[in-house]
């Protein structure tokens, strides 16, 4: 789908810059370099915007690649001062939060259902259809940019693995604007909640959200850990550091970091 030439005027309504780009490599670099040192030019909640990125990443820097015009990538800079350092984590956090409640408001009506996978996927109907990717801005430990890429057009024949879906797949149209604007809309509601507990998860309410969304708990884990082992379980909890407490039957476990299988 090309650039609609109307622009993305809810999403605008909502962020103080919204740039849209044919095409580039990877949303996350170009935001990441730009914003570096240039707070005036990319305040808060900026956005940049592109329905063809050829080199982007996920987590533990896998690839990310879709066909021009099938998924959706989004950066967004929040500029978090006074965010003490060990509630930074939970910013992608509450970004995956964010983009379910988005996502979720396209599919009213249709019978679909959204929700989260620790630590910050984005599944409907199980299959994963937004990842997400937090980075700090080099240099300025306040500012750190959230990549999402959605898959919105994508064929099943174009689906990456079998796991994951698109609107497309699922006979679904995508509103890309409202979807970017809700998502703008929720994001800054957590960031400024996060700001204004001092970053107390719990008393922000950010960490009720991500659990009220998150099927990952109450469910049975695999979960391949950075050290090579894997970890089986229930996802029994989030805990005060966003990590998520697998309980193996003999201990409760907190993984800080990891892929999550969805076993039943």
């Amino acid at each position: 789908m090309p650039i609609p030439e109307e622009g993305y005027p809810l999403a605008a309504a909502v962020s103080p810059r919204v740039q849209v780009v044919e095409t580039t490599d990877s949303t996350n670099a170009d935001v990441l370099a730009a914003a570096e040192g240039d707070t005036a030019g990319w305040p808060h909640l900026s956005v940049l915007v592109t329905a063809d990125q050829r080199a982007g990443r996920g987590r533990l820097d896998r690839a990310w690649t879709a066909a021009p015009g099938t998924a959706l990538a989004v950066s967004v800079l929040v500029r978090v001062p006074g965010l003490p350092a060990h509630a930074r984590g939970w910013i992608p956090l509450a970004a995956g939060a964010a983009m379910t409640r988005a996502v979720a408001a396209q599919l009213t009506g249709t019978g679909n259902t959204a929700a989260l996978k620790w630590p910050n996927d984005v599944l409907v109907d199980g299959g994963k259809i937004c990842g997400i990717l937090a980075e700090v801005v080099p240099g300025d430990s306040d500012a750190v940019v959230v990549g999402a890429g959605v898959n919105t057009r994508m064929t099943r024949a174009d689906l990456p693995v079998a796991t994951a879906v698109s609107f497309a797949s699922l006979g679904l149209e995508c509103d890309d604007d409202r979807l970017l604007a809700d998502y703008l809309r929720a994001l800054d509601e957590h960031v400024q909640a996060l700001l204004s507990s001092h970053g107390d998860a719990a008393a922000s309410g950010v960490l009720g959200e991500v659990e009220a969304l998150c099927t990952t708990l109450g469910s049975d884990v695999r979960v391949s850990l950075p050290d090579g082992t894997t970890l089986v379980g229930r996802g029994q909890r989030i805990d005060g550091d966003g990590r998520l407490v697998v309980a193996t039957g003999l201990e409760e476990i907190p993984v800080s970091a990891g892929d999550v299988v969805h076993v039943r």
